[in-house]
């Protein structure tokens, strides 16, 4: 039994079982994740002051933050009375890892809400940061790192460079309280794949077994496999280091053709196959020319017996254009079980655009030759 092995033990069983590894396998800890192990998003309002005249200016959300953080000081103002254009309304964000203690540091993020025009060498006054509960577990504030600028010039030209209304303090929120997790109460540790798949997951599980001793991991789904754990706390540290370096080969994925329809990117998958198939490509170009043909007139005017041509007025008359050109066609067979680089070197003959190669994707997919999902994203 796994609670009765002693570190040790273990330890020299799996070193010895990595030795004999496949090259090319993945370490589960590239492959999964542990469920109830995950970093919490944090979110507050804030002051960002000492901006160089880029601030909100009038912004009534800026005016009022400004009022109510200078009353706290035993100041009383008006709000109407305040003038923010050396600050600017903010809100911060930051991820609080798994496991991190009072008192430890975190990067935030602070972003404009209102209408300055840059952080750049501002401050951020302390804002609490809040969890999804309404909780405060982190207090920032700091200095602020703009990566962009902004130049407005008199006559209203201006110029920027990245995003100047965004910035960073590394190191700049404080954490105030720990998330509690129940790891260490845990009989079972459940690991999640990032990609489901049952064929992954069954060996997943194999190979937890095949290091540990048999019945210690059971695949429950596509997704999840249930570890089970020592029941010391003391060593379930210690047993998860191990658990997560061992390898396990993925099964290969589900044949799949993605069509990114906003960039034209096309990305085949390795196991893609067609079927017997011949595919017929051209292009027929119309083009339209509109244009005027001007005419003078003339007329013949007679005074004294005499006759005389006067020019007369300009007649304009319609003249269309039409020229067509069809490019010939381009046809190639796809021939039995046919794999991706046939298919590449194929649809590259054809010299299409993108969106000519996802017509042929589709029309293949239509046919039932196609034997992938076809994702469009």
């Amino acid at each position: 039994m796994l609670n009765r092995v002693s570190v040790l033990g273990i330890l020299v069983f799996f070193s010895l079982a990595l030795s004999l590894s496949f090259a090319k396998a993945d370490r589960l800890k590239d492959m999964t994740s542990i469920a109830g192990v995950r970093s919490n998003q944090l979110v507050g309002y804030g002051l960002v002051v000492g901006l160089a005249g880029s601030g909100d200016g009038n912004a009534v959300l800026t005016q009022q933050a400004m009022q109510s953080m200078i009353s706290q000081f035993g100041v009383v103002t008006s709000a109407a009375n305040m003038n923010g254009k050396n600050a600017a309304s903010v809100i911060v964000t930051a991820d609080l890892p798994p496991f991190i203690k009072p008192g430890q540091k975190l990067d935030v993020v602070v972003s404009t809400v209102g209408q300055a025009k840059s952080l750049r060498g501002g401050t951020l006054l302390m804002t609490p940061l809040l969890g999804a509960d309404g909780e405060t577990y982190a207090i920032a504030q700091g200095n602020l790192m703009v990566g962009g600028l902004g130049v407005t010039g008199g006559d209203g030209s201006s110029l920027t460079v990245n995003v100047p209304t965004v910035g960073r303090i590394p190191g700049g929120g404080s954490v105030e309280r720990m998330i509690e997790t129940s790891f260490l109460e845990n009989e079972n540790i459940l690991l999640n794949l990032h990609q489901g798949d049952f064929s992954t997951s069954g060996r997943v599980a194999e190979a937890i077994n095949d290091v540990f001793g048999a019945g210690v991991a059971t695949a429950l789904d596509s997704t999840s496999i249930k570890v089970r754990a020592p029941i010391n706390p003391a060593e379930k540290v210690s047993f998860v280091s191990l658990l997560e370096n061992i390898q396990v080969t993925p099964d290969r994925p589900r044949a799949k053709v993605v069509v990114n329809a906003r960039t034209g990117t096309i990305v085949i998958g390795g196991d893609v196959r067609i079927l017997p198939a011949a595919v017929t490509h051209g292009s027929l170009t119309v083009r339209v020319n509109e244009d005027q043909q001007i005419t003078q007139t003339q007329g013949i005017a007679v005074a004294g017996g005499v006759a005389a041509t006067v020019p007369g007025a300009a007649v304009a008359a319609p003249d269309t254009t039409i020229e067509a050109n069809e490019e010939f066609a381009k046809s190639f067979i796809f021939d039995p079980g046919v794999k991706l680089s046939s298919i590449v070197d194929a649809l590259n003959a054809v010299g299409g655009t993108p969106s000519d190669l996802v017509a042929i994707l589709e029309a293949l997919r239509e046919a039932g030759s196609l034997r992938a999902e076809l994702i469009i994203i």
